[in-house]
């Protein structure tokens, strides 16, 4: 590719004691650890390579794109439906296809040994020929330009031109209940083979040592940008507290204007309990695949704030609260524990 640009930043795995017992923690899923990928140290999946990187940061992008920016489990899904009808002048009958098919995302390739998700779609399409979502659709094999972009990575491994020329949406979640609900989504995806207990994961979380995080470095970098043109910084606590509010910012930011009877149908298309029974959203197609993900999860769960004073020991809480505070020392960036009534 003509004006290719290389990846910025060198590959630094984890020495090979701690490899082994994230291997062992983990599980299969996670076989070869994780390795760093940038200059604060975010995590992918061990047998990742520069070249990945480098085909991942130079996503085509161009004026008008559109992408929805997040930690894992932060209302991503919730926000990708939102956003794309938004743009799309609320055409409902053209979202009735997957999300899958309306967005591309960027490195599900990083996320998931290819090798293994290959053996799980053949045989799946031995079991089910007819299966409505392909390999190049899961891994997300892109090197076409795409409007619509899901994203886990942080800005700094995002295309540099991103900013600049697409408009982003960021979503941001209190990292406690972000925690709880990448705890069940670790469990519903057992490609990962993630066998262990919430505690444990808590404890890599909070060294900044699971997947796809540090947890703040990844927010501070969009948190930083939330007063350019191009960025909208959102939080999931505020979707729960004021949807039809965050629907009119996000509108506002896409260039788009909705009477109340607009805004009305979208908020009631995005209320959490319809949310969740839309087959376009909720990755059912996931459960035809044998092997990739538990047919006794879901992978829309609760979209609650709060939830995780049901999972945190005291202990939990008290380190947690101590992390948090130390993380935003010297910042303006705080969150919400819990809304009222939930």
């Amino acid at each position: 590719m003509a004006g290719r640009r290389p990846f910025p930043f060198k590959l630094r795995p984890y020495d090979a004691a701690h490899q082994k017992q994230i291997a062992e923690d983990y599980g299969p899923g996670f076989g070869q650890g994780l390795t760093r990928v940038n200059h604060w140290g975010y995590n992918l999946q061990g047998w990742v390579t520069e070249e990945v990187m480098e085909k991942l940061y130079n996503q085509p992008v161009e004026q008008g794109d559109v992408w929805v920016v997040t930690l894992p489990k932060c209302g991503t899904t919730w926000t990708q439906e939102m956003v794309w009808l938004l743009a799309n002048d609320l055409d409902y009958e053209s979202a009735k296809v997957p999300l899958h098919a309306r967005y591309h995302f960027l490195e599900f390739a990083a996320l998931h040994n290819p090798l293994h998700v290959k053996k799980l779609m053949d045989k799946a399409k031995e079991l089910v020929p007819n299966l409505p979502i392909s390999y190049e659709d899961i891994m997300g094999i892109r090197t076409e330009h795409r409007r619509f972009v899901k994203s886990h990575l942080p800005m700094s491994l995002n295309p540099p031109d991103l900013i600049n020329k697409a408009k982003v949406v960021y979503v941001a979640r209190n990292p406690k209940d972000m925690l709880v609900s990448y705890y069940h989504h670790l469990k519903l995806m057992k490609i990962q083979g993630f066998n262990k207990d919430l505690e444990t994961l808590f404890e890599y979380f909070i060294k900044g040592q699971t997947l796809e995080t540090p947890f703040f470095p990844h927010v501070l970098e969009a948190w930083n940008l939330r007063h350019h043109p191009n960025m909208c910084f959102i939080f999931f606590e505020d979707m729960k507290r004021d949807l039809k509010g965050v629907i009119t910012k996000v509108a506002k930011f896409l260039g788009k204007s909705l009477t109340e009877e607009q805004l009305d149908k979208l908020a009631q298309h995005l209320h959490f309990d319809n949310f969740k029974k839309n087959p376009y959203v909720n990755s059912e197609e996931m459960k035809m695949i044998p092997g990739l993900a538990d047919n006794e999860r879901s992978f829309i769960r609760k979209g609650k704030t709060g939830d995780w004073k049901n999972h945190f020991t005291p202990e939990m809480e008290r380190r947690m609260d101590a992390w948090v505070k130390e993380n935003q020392r010297g910042t303006d960036l705080t969150f919400i524990d819990q809304l009222p009534g939930q």
